[in-house]
């Protein structure tokens, strides 16, 4: 049993201002495995003066300065690697191979990054008379979900400290433990006092007091569109930035061509993993509709082979995160079937041999129609629904038809074809055959949220951009 009843302000482990505590439920057990302190405004109060306190230093410090910081950050990271991966698959229900894989490595990799990127931006820069500044914007509030921890406080903390901006961390009450070893991490790394805060808790008592305070210069939130319109509105009285990652509907437009099957069955995996709780997941896959009973065989068989079971046993997909989520989840899945859709493998219900834990059957539905439920909403869960088309204009209209535009994928053998197909895609992270990177930015179109994280473009949003005219007035007038 764990218990983190401290929360991380101004460089120091403190109690929080009441004595609450909220429980944390091992999805794979349905038992509680941790007690956390829940904070409150008061303990919000504290840490944003703390983070206030400190962005003076901080943020005159020199780039070689933040880098030698994020450099002991990442030094500390690597040693704690093995604990984070545990609370992941405790909290969360990550198998441990994903745990100590991709979800555990993405932080390690967004680290990497943002060192290598600080080390070569460009600050400040002369247009013609005017300099142009770009200056850390301040306090920032940063709340982030639970379905992959380190990736989402990695995109949000350390751009942030490598900006020169201190921050208030609120990782989501249902994974704390992961939220809680990064502030040791932080804490080990010799951080300044002040410049990274930690309080858990939930939306109502953190979340709320933290996107609403007048001491925040900056909101960056991770999570649904239905949070993000309420942090959007709680923020707007202050009229601070607001940037948000919400929620997604990708498409999967695999295109008919040689490599028909093989792009199938990556589509049908990728969805299944970490038992589909991915934003930016390809749930909706488009092929031919010519071709759609070769993409059911494929998909069922390769559903077939993905093991469900104990996340800290040889399985590829655990529990989903809750309760709460399974019971949606069962709902949708339902749902899909009472509109008609074909369920091709799956469906309600727990896998067989499985009575406890929060666990869902694989599951595919074809001959998806694009104004069904399991085509609009988000399912957050390991659902595949398959559309057809008739042509690649088709698939490209169907695939803009969404509210959503956080990613899309196209899959095909001739690379030129994908290519031009994925500059059609409305959404701002699109993938073509797998492709991967640090650097690319991601982030969403329409209700899939504003701005962008990863590599540079992750920069941007926590800087302010001043001119200052008349730099060098001299100089201007003499190249007139």
């Amino acid at each position: 049993m764990r218990e983190y009843l401290k929360f991380y302000i101004g460089g120091q482990w403190t109690d929080p201002a009441e004595p609450r505590t909220s429980e944390v439920v091992n999805p794979a057990t349905e038992e509680v495995c941790g007690k956390v302190a829940a904070g409150s405004a008061a303990d919000v109060d504290r840490a944003v003066a703390a983070a206030r306190r400190a962005f003076p230093d901080w943020s005159t410090t020199t780039v070689t300065e933040r880098v030698e910081v994020l450099q002991n950050i990442l030094d500390v990271f690597q040693k704690r690697a093995g604990d984070l991966a545990a609370a992941l698959t405790e909290e969360m229900g990550a198998p441990t191979a994903l745990a100590h894989g991709f979800q555990v490595g993405l932080g390690a990799g967004h680290l990497t990054t943002a060192i290598a990127v600080l080390k070569d931006f460009v600050f400040e820069e002369r247009r013609g008379a005017t300099l142009v500044v770009k200056e850390p914007i301040g306090v920032c509030g940063l709340i982030t979900p639970w379905n992959w921890p380190m990736n989402q406080i990695a995109v949000k903390v350390f751009p942030a400290l490598a900006t020169g901006c201190t921050v208030v961390l609120k990782p989501s009450e249902q994974s704390p433990f992961t939220g809680q070893i990064f502030a040791e991490i932080l804490d080990a790394a010799r951080v300044p006092a002040g410049v990274f805060n930690l309080v858990q808790g939930d939306g109502p008592g953190v979340g709320v007091p933290l996107s609403r305070h007048p001491g925040v210069d900056m909101v960056s939130f991770t999570g649904s569109t239905r949070a993000g319109i309420e942090i959007a509105r709680n923020a707007a009285p202050t009229v601070k930035r607001v940037t948000q990652e919400l929620g997604g509907k990708s498409p999967n437009i695999v295109l008919d061509d040689a490599a028909f099957a093989e792009n199938v069955g990556k589509g049908v995996a990728t969805v299944m993993g970490n038992s589909g709780q991915t934003c930016s997941a390809p749930s909706r896959m488009l092929v031919p509709s010519a071709r759609m009973a070769e993409a059911m065989v494929i998909a069922r068989e390769t559903a077939s082979r993905i093991t469900v079971g104990d996340p800290g046993g040889d399985f590829v997909m655990g529990p989903v995160v809750s309760e709460a989520q399974f019971e949606k989840i069962q709902g949708l899945i339902q749902r899909g079937i009472d509109e008609g859709a074909t369920l091709v493998t799956g469906g309600t219900g727990r896998p067989d041999g499985l009575e406890k834990g929060y666990y869902v059957k694989p599951t595919v539905f074809a001959h998806v129609a694009n104004d069904m439920t399991i085509a609009r909403e988000e399912i957050f869960g390991p659902v595949l629904t398959i559309l057809g088309y008739d042509s690649v204009d088709h698939a490209v209209e169907i695939a803009n038809d969404t509210e959503y535009g956080l990613a899309g994928y196209v899959a095909g053998a001739d690379l030129e074809s994908a290519r031009a197909v994925a500059r059609r895609i409305r959404a701002g992270w699109v993938v073509v055959n797998d492709g991967f990177d640090f650097g690319c930015p991601f982030g969403g179109y329409k209700k899939s949220g504003n701005g962008r994280e990863w590599g540079e473009f992750g920069f941007h949003d926590y800087l302010e951009i001043k001119g200052i005219l008349g730099h060098a007035p001299d100089e201007a007038a003499s190249s007139t």
